[in-house]
């Protein structure tokens, strides 16, 4: 059974704003430091991203994957399924999820659920889950706020 982590951050910045980073894919390996490539496969009828390719390096682990992406009507969400078994994962599902707080900030809560083909302790796992959140996170954060 594949654990669900969760974790939130306070940015300095609109929902618009926010989700125009979070849906700008080709421009992730400007500023996710482990995304090494981020292609554009399909796209909506709004010009939305609907698949997506990634590279990833992460140090020991690397991979090749497909995420589908969904998008809740306002905007203030976007969610994402793994579209097809990589070398090292069986499944993922995320999503980032913005709350305007009324106060020129806005809370960032990405849910995040891998399950990987790669056995690893329950114990590293967690430490390796909330490190690759908190590091995106933190990455989102400072490329939102850094745009104005």
């Amino acid at each position: 059974m594949t654990d669900t982590s969760r974790q939130s951050i306070d940015v300095a910045a609109d929902v618009a704003s926010i989700a125009a980073v979070i849906g700008d894919f080709a421009a992730y390996p400007e500023w996710a430091g482990a995304i090494k490539s981020a292609e554009v496969k399909e796209t909506d009828a709004d010009g939305r991203a609907v698949l997506v390719g990634f590279a990833l390096d992460a140090g020991v682990l690397t991979d090749e994957y497909d995420l589908r992406y969904d998008y809740a009507p306002d905007g203030a969400a976007i969610s994402w399924t793994l579209a097809s078994a990589s070398t090292l994962q069986k499944s993922q599902e995320g999503s980032y999820e913005i709350t305007d707080n009324g106060d020129g900030t806005s809370t960032v809560t990405y849910t995040l659920a891998i399950d990987l083909k790669v056995p690893m302790l329950g114990m590293f796992r967690r430490k390796a889950e909330k490190m690759i959140m908190d590091t995106a996170l933190k990455e989102l954060k400072r490329r939102v706020e850094s745009r104005g």
